[in-house]
């Protein structure tokens, strides 16, 4: 069995996108058709920069989504792959999980571009700059990371946001229960705290009033059947029911990414077989989670050409 896995956030980088667009009409049509849904030039901040408008979050979670449905769609158009066939489910990390629902045919790519604007621009928007962190727990399991966040709340909101995989936990909260957690990894085992640059505290409480605004957005959004089964971020595990799903993304925003379960769980259920599209950060996840299993990352035409010849 194979999963087709789509990046979050932190993958963005000025060029992204280039090559494919210099290669395949199927690429330079996602990035117009995305540039059109926005009424924005999302494909030149990712083509040229600068780099701090591309990784403003309202910008970097469209840019990623509209990079790894590219490459999608050149491995099925140029390349003949179609992803039903080739797969037999799906996953994402964070807001990959909307390009997942976008790959299986839930929300059509202009609706899944308004959606992440939206998302990026809500979560951005939920907590004031400066009053929110994030830190990435080095050598930490989910319960040393889970008792370390326990001990560094003092009355604050300090909580998992990420469950990335065995080695690798992600914090946030209010920007003084982080610190204050940074300092105390070493009473807790953990092998290193560090901050991380992002603008908002993702995954986490904090983050509800972008939760309310996503509710809203998606109670008017209508999800199409899903052409393959998802593991879903918030439960890690199978949803094959579009309209769960929706409550799922709702839910997503202030829950927990449990990517090390989701692995797991596909995984257990017979998955041999990842392959990333558009990103090399789930990869080096997947193989420390279920470290048998093949992985493969495709970016260039020529990832996807070998990719295409080996099936």
């Amino acid at each position: 069995m194979r999963a087709f896995v789509f990046p979050g956030q932190g993958s963005q980088k000025v060029g992204m996108g280039v090559e494919l667009a210099e290669a395949s009409a199927a690429a330079r049509a996602v990035f117009e058709e995305v540039d059109e849904a926005l009424s924005q030039k999302l494909s030149s901040i990712m083509r040229d920069g600068p780099e701090d408008q591309l990784t403003l979050t309202e910008n970097a979670q469209p840019a990623i989504m509209a990079n790894a449905i590219a490459t999608l769609r050149v491995l099925e158009t140029d390349f003949g792959v179609s992803l039903a066939d080739a797969g037999d489910c799906v996953a994402g990390h964070s807001l990959g999980e909307y390009t997942a629902l976008c790959a299986v045919g839930a929300f059509d790519l202009a609706t899944t571009a308004r959606l992440l604007k939206l998302r990026g621009q809500a979560m951005q928007s939920a907590v004031p700059v400066g009053v929110g962190a994030m830190a990435a727990l080095l050598g930490a399991d989910i319960e040393k990371a889970t008792a370390l966040a326990k001990a560094a709340a003092e009355g604050e909101v300090c909580e998992v946001a990420n469950d990335n995989d065995p080695g690798q936990v992600v914090i946030s909260g209010h920007k003084g229960a982080i610190e204050r957690a940074i300092g105390l990894v070493k009473d807790h085992g953990i092998k290193r705290g560090i901050l991380l640059p992002v603008s908002a505290p993702f995954h986490c409480s904090l983050m509800q009033p972008a939760a309310d605004c996503m509710a809203e957005a998606l109670a008017e959004t209508s999800p199409d059947t899903l052409a393959l089964p998802l593991y879903a971020n918030v439960t890690a595990g199978e949803v094959t029911d579009a309209n769960e799903e929706r409550e799922l993304l709702v839910q997503q925003v202030t829950g927990r990414v449990r990517w090390r379960e989701s692995v797991g769980a596909m995984h257990a259920d017979g998955v041999r077989s990842f392959v990333e599209l558009g990103g090399k950060v789930l990869t080096p996840m997947i193989r420390k989670i279920a470290g048998e299993a093949e992985t493969a990352s495709l970016i260039t035409m020529e990832e996807l050409e070998a990719f295409a010849k080996s099936l």
